[in-house]
């Protein structure tokens, strides 16, 4: 084959501008890094991959849909991990007290995503889904298949990531006093249990290929997400997922979102900035006051109460609990709980309130 023709093909397929969306994600992932922000994996290729589309992209790339929806099964499959025995536990024994304030919490936005939908700060359902408190990837992935836009409920979702984690670390510091720990380092290459990973990409596939062919809307979440906790709980399934693939999985799920924004998505995210931002400040401080009726009615330290409560961005609450002297299990069985409750009534609420607000909703 003539160089030239080889050189053709490359340029066809794209693969010169794929080597540049990975040097740029990589370098975006790293300087995020620097400042220890949360879900840099995720946001670092989401950034680099909207920097592409509006410069030399163009709208012509996309990310193949069976490496995404792995991709996505994936990110359900490390949310699965998290729910352990130990904080199952923790929720069964104050159940009443973990209802009481988990459907306060997610009562308070979606009254807020309520707003900005009668406000049309956001089109359609948008709003509903960016402000759901809790499991920002996943609202992200499943917000698609319900009919919202993906681009902006992300920008939603990770703006309020970055102000909760920001919040929760000036009051772990301001308010007890915390030690001010480091959060632990990115290890990309940990050691790995070889046959339990192979188990969990074969399971992967499985959930991935079931979703497909029985087309279970948000599934590619769901599904692993469930039943991959019922497996791991029971024992018959070690969920090895190490940070490098973890790393691919996000990369994949930010290039879609990334790939597809476009500069008039941009100009509405500028013009809805300051609305939402102060709707996320809004929720930040009624969660507030929510941790300060746990504190005095419950008895739980004014910390562990803030960040038990805190609305989202569940992995950056996680490191700052551990460097903190707080009750960790009853934080992240605080967490761990809404995002579950979000997931299974958050469709159902998306589309309540599309029909009260006379907004149209269309599943894909």
């Amino acid at each position: 084959m003539p160089i030239s023709h080889a050189r053709r093909l490359l340029r066809d397929a794209g693969l010169p501008k794929w080597a540049l969306l990975l040097a740029l994600s990589t370098a975006f992932t790293v300087f995020l890094e620097l400042f220890a922000l949360p879900a840099s994996l995720l946001i670092g290729p989401m950034v680099a991959a909207i920097v592409l589309a509006l410069t030399v992209g163009k709208g012509k790339l996309r990310v193949p849909l069976w490496p995404l929806q792995l991709g996505q099964v994936l990110v359900g499959l490390m949310m699965a991990r998290t729910i352990t025995p130990d904080i199952l536990g923790t929720m069964a024994k104050d159940a009443p007290l973990f209802l009481l304030f988990i459907f306060s919490v997610i009562a308070i936005a979606t009254g807020l995503g309520w707003l900005l939908t009668r406000w049309q700060v956001l089109p359609g359902t948008t709003a509903v889904w960016g402000s759901s408190p809790g499991g920002a990837s996943a609202m992200v992935i499943m917000s698609e298949a319900y009919g919202a836009d993906a681009r902006l409920v992300a920008f939603m979702q990770y703006l309020r990531v970055v102000f909760v984690a920001v919040g929760a670390s000036v009051i772990s510091r301001l308010w007890v006093a915390a030690d001010g720990a480091e959060p632990p380092p990115l290890i990309l290459f940990p050691e790995v249990d070889w046959p339990a990973l192979a188990a969990t990409m074969a399971f992967a596939v499985l959930c991935a290929y079931t979703v497909r062919r029985l087309r279970i809307q948000g599934g590619m979440i769901i599904v692993p997400l469930f039943l991959g906790a019922f497996l791991q709980g029971i024992g018959l399934m070690k969920i090895e997922l190490p940070m490098w693939l973890l790393a691919i999985a996000y990369a994949l799920v930010g290039w879609s979102i990334g790939l597809r924004f476009t500069r008039s998505i941009l100009e509405h995210v500028a013009r809805a900035l300051p609305r939402v931002s102060a709707c996320i400040v809004l929720l930040m401080a009624l969660c507030g006051c929510m941790a300060a009726a746990l504190h005095v009615f419950a008895g739980i330290d004014p910390l562990t109460a803030y960040l038990a409560t805190s609305p989202g961005g569940a992995d950056s609450v996680a490191i700052i609990a551990a460097s903190s002297n707080v009750d960790v299990p009853f934080v992240m069985a605080m967490q761990t709980g809404r995002f579950l409750v979000i997931l299974l009534i958050g469709p159902t609420l998306a589309r309540f309130i599309a029909r009260r607000s006379g907004l149209a909703e269309n599943p894909v």
